[in-house]
């Protein structure tokens, strides 16, 4: 792609980057955020990445996260980098962390888990270390390999 091919796209003043997502989950990331509906969200999606193959990129505006969002979406996107921009410049750059434990952020899928059939709020411990986690419930000890796709 030639420089003179490049699209530009809206800058933020204010805001998050969201940089270095495995290609294609940009749009269950946005899940996560919440933010569908809120302020100018731009995504980018399946660009050339030397450390991913393809990577997605999703940028909010006036978005400040907050740990319970970064640890859900660790679990989608865990290559994941964070840029937080104001005054139009990066003034933080950090990497997702995988959190050890999670509380009421993934549902058991195991239709006789206390959590489906009492109600009580789930509990999840992380086995595992990488990019490429697996997770136990403590109630019912069963080990999902895909946490992803449990995120509420």
């Amino acid at each position: 792609m030639t420089e003179d091919s490049k699209l530009k796209v809206y800058a933020l003043e204010s805001g998050t980057v969201i940089d270095h997502i495995p290609s294609p989950l940009a749009l269950k990331v946005v899940e996560i955020l919440g933010v569908q509906h809120e302020g100018i969200i731009t995504i980018g999606i399946n660009f050339p990445s030397s450390q991913l193959g393809r990577k997605d990129v999703v940028k909010v505006e006036n978005l400040k996260l907050t740990p319970a969002v970064t640890d859900r979406m660790a679990l989608v996107a865990p290559t994941a980098t964070i840029n937080i921009i104001e005054k139009s410049q990066v003034v933080e750059k950090r990497k997702i962390h995988i959190p050890n434990e999670f509380k009421g952020m993934l549902r058991c899928p195991n239709p006789n888990c206390v959590t489906n059939v009492e109600g009580v709020t789930t509990h999840f411990v992380r086995e595992g270390e990488g990019s490429k986690p697996t997770v136990r419930c403590i109630y019912c000890e069963r080990v999902y390999r895909q946490p992803g796709d449990l995120v509420v």
